[in-house]
């Protein structure tokens, strides 16, 4: 009775709620805001989500905001205790490449020992596991040969249709990713010489007169990608994300808002900026990506 009275007084005072908001926020959930349009199409700016921290394993623990770790990498992966690792598809949050306090949430493109190919018509993926796992696993999807391989064309944009290039965007200049990271190659940015990390982590490759970007991923590295894939800076230009940099998965939203970069909501009118998005408050991920189906061929986040 002594403990169980001890334990009601610790968690009733402030001493123990702190202490139990700091384990929450260290081993369960985290907060954060999507900043950019890189994901327009399944998750957008504005949309304030809880990370799962526990989805691919539990990561060092760090104090908020400051981002300092608050324990000994013991395992030398920032992570105590090791978990799943990402699987092909996923939505995963991270931290960059050289970049330890800043979070990206993009979709897992490819894992260790997948082969990447991105080309003027599109992203093609070659699993590890050969032909014999694209007949199974994407029967019906359209293939096509590189440097005598068959690789799969946007292997995840049937199942996910937020996936989409620049004509779905309503910027009036897209981006335009390919003919960027050409002339980014051009100027002597592959592998990512270029400064301050703006260069191209993909090698330039020419089979029977095609030119494309190539990339073999690491053991144990993915290949981030945003859906919004004209609008997007990830793994075609910072490299790959190894497991230590993997923080979670994003989990529900908790709040959304119209940001000055929300285009489709005319943001940029300062009567517009910062409207709630009440329909996508407190769904989960996975819900999210289902409402983008209802609107397949068009971008409309804000009626959702």
């Amino acid at each position: 009775m002594k403990i169980l009275r001890w334990i009601s007084n610790f968690v009733s005072s402030w001493t123990g709620a702190i202490v139990i908001v700091l384990c929450l926020v260290f081993f369960v959930a985290q907060g954060f805001i999507i900043p950019s349009r890189s994901m327009v199409g399944s998750l957008y700016e504005g949309d304030m989500m809880f990370v799962k921290k526990y989805s691919y394993g539990i990561t060092i623990p760090k104090i908020p905001w400051l981002e300092i770790p608050i324990l000994p990498d013991f395992h030398g992966n920032r992570h105590l205790i090791e978990g799943d690792r990402p699987k092909r598809g996923d939505i995963v949050v991270f931290n960059p490449p050289g970049d330890d306090k800043t979070y990206y949430v993009k979709r897992n493109f490819a894992i260790g020992g997948d082969k990447v190919i991105f080309a003027k018509d599109g992203m093609y993926l070659r699993p590890f596991e050969g032909d014999s796992y694209i007949d199974t696993h994407f029967k019906d999807y359209e293939t096509k040969e590189f440097l005598n391989e068959r690789y799969v064309k946007e292997p995840y944009a049937r199942e996910y249709v937020g996936i989409h290039y620049g004509e779905k965007d309503y910027r009036t200049e897209p981006f335009q990713s390919y003919e960027v990271m050409r002339i980014r190659a051009d100027k002597g940015g592959t592998n990512n010489t270029l400064p301050n990390n703006h260069g191209v982590a993909m090698d330039i490759k020419n089979d029977n007169g095609e030119e494309f970007f190539y990339k073999k991923i690491d053991e144990d590295c993915f290949f981030m990608v945003g859906d919004n894939r004209d609008n997007s800076e990830d793994s075609r230009f910072w490299g790959v994300v190894d497991y230590s940099r993997i923080v979670g998965q994003p989990w529900f939203t908790y709040f959304s808002i119209t940001l000055t970069d929300s285009i489709e909501s005319e943001a940029s009118n300062p009567i517009n900026r910062y409207k709630v998005r009440w329909k996508r408050m407190f769904k989960g991920i996975e819900t999210l990506q289902k409402d983008a189906q209802k609107f397949e061929g068009e971008i409309r986040p804000y009626n959702l």
